[in-house]
């Protein structure tokens, strides 16, 4: 008779997958975002890639935030080619407004089984240390960090890890500006998402 250690099966059950999770109002869903996604998952060996849809942030004012539910449709739809990617409305049901330690501490007692490690782009690096409890952030999870703007990144900090991603220049700030003014927004924005958008008439 095996003992436990040896039994493939037990062995699994207590393997913990690596998830990355990356947060975003996704307001909207565009292909830079899916970019990185797909880039990190590749580059840094993920098991699967969580976006995390942010209702708001305690950093941010949004006059032209869509309600989330409707933004985490609009970002289901983008990821249907993508088995890795899961959305995530782990924060809709959370008090307001969103802390990204509360999300974590919640998702690791709901999830045992994942080892959960950050994704965010170098100005949120920058502003790390305005972010509530950002120490138990970096002591309990690994932080993958990409590119954005035009700094060198650089950070020697434990649990920070620079991923020298190509950078992305494609700003949601600038598509809800061009669906606004009704101009085509087909190369940065997923076609089943750019359809819904277009037929409910979002940031009209």
């Amino acid at each position: 008779m095996r003992s436990q250690g040896s039994n493939p099966c037990l062995s699994a059950i207590f393997h913990q997958m690596h998830t990355g999770l990356y947060f975003g109002t996704f307001n909207p869903i565009h292909n830079g975002h899916l970019a990185i996604a797909e880039a990190m998952y590749q580059t840094c060996h993920f098991d699967a890639i969580w976006m995390i849809i942010s209702p708001n942030s305690p950093f941010k004012q949004y006059s032209e935030l869509v309600d989330e539910n409707i933004r985490y449709r609009m970002l289901c739809l983008a990821i249907e080619d993508y088995p890795y990617i899961k959305a995530s409305k782990v924060e809709f049901d959370m008090p307001k407004p969103n802390y990204t330690y509360a999300t974590l501490r919640k998702l690791t007692l709901t999830y045992p089984e994942e080892k959960f490690s950050l994704i965010m782009g170098s100005d949120n690096l920058e502003n790390i240390r305005q972010w509530k409890n950002y120490e138990e952030i970096l002591q309990n999870h690994t932080v993958y960090v990409y590119p954005r703007g035009e700094k060198n990144i650089a950070c020697k900090q434990k649990n920070i890890t620079i991923v020298p991603l190509p950078l992305l220049k494609i700003s949601s700030t600038e598509l809800r500006k061009k669906l606004q003014e009704g101009k085509d927004c087909s190369r940065e924005i997923p076609a089943k998402t750019l359809q819904f958008i277009l037929n409910q008439h979002l940031y009209k």
